[in-house]
């Protein structure tokens, strides 16, 4: 069963808090409430919320630097960060605001249904970057494997240093290897062992 995105909301302002909680809760969100920046970054740490709900006013660390801090820290930069501001804030303070790393702004007041379909296109994209990023990592780790499959077949097409007495074959650390020890290294074929009748009548004349 999927687990329900879970969801910080950062305001000092308890009123706005609840507000926000009425709205998300019966949506069927797992809510988290923090009213200063340094409770919110210690709810982040313990609780690794998809999405947080900021307020860019905060009586200790601001909105921006709070932002900052989560999303220069590997460990938390996944989480999606929605920027809030209790004014009609000038579009250079939204930017601002991006440039911290933040990944939407909302501007106040907002409605109920507005509030609520910004949060869910954001998780949507949220889960978007996240299937993508999987799939690069996946193709990113196939194409290794297939570089290194090529590595190998190359070395067997080029020139190949080959005793002409015993036919041992010297590999790149300057070892010598029996011949079907170093085909199976760089292949990952494998060897059966017969004798062929030119051997047979070299080796045993009397069978």
């Amino acid at each position: 069963m999927t687990q329900p995105a879970k969801i910080l909301i950062v305001d000092d302002n308890e009123i706005m808090r609840l507000a926000a909680t009425r709205v998300l809760g019966p949506a069927g969100f797992d809510l988290l409430e923090a009213a200063t920046g340094a409770e919110a970054l210690r709810l982040a740490r313990e609780h690794l919320p998809n999405l947080m709900l900021l307020d860019v006013h905060l009586p200790d660390l601001d909105g921006l630097e709070v932002c900052r801090q989560i999303k220069s820290d590997p460990l938390l930069a996944r989480i999606f960060i929605v920027q809030l501001s209790s004014v009609r804030t000038a579009s250079d303070q939204q930017a601002e605001g991006l440039d911290s790393g933040a990944d939407g702004y909302i501007a106040r007041p907002i409605g109920n249904a507005e509030l609520l379909a910004r949060v869910q296109s954001m998780l949507r994209i949220q889960r978007t970057e996240f299937a993508l990023r999987e799939s690069e990592k996946k193709y990113r780790q196939l194409a290794t494997e297939l570089q290194q499959a090529l590595d190998e077949v190359s070395t067997l097409r080029g020139l190949i240093p080959i005793c002409s007495a015993c036919k041992k074959i010297r590999d790149d650390q300057g070892y010598w290897n029996q011949i079907e020890q170093y085909i199976q290294r760089h292949t990952g074929a494998k060897f059966t062992h017969g004798i062929c009748p030119d051997c047979i009548k070299k080796y045993f004349p009397g069978i």
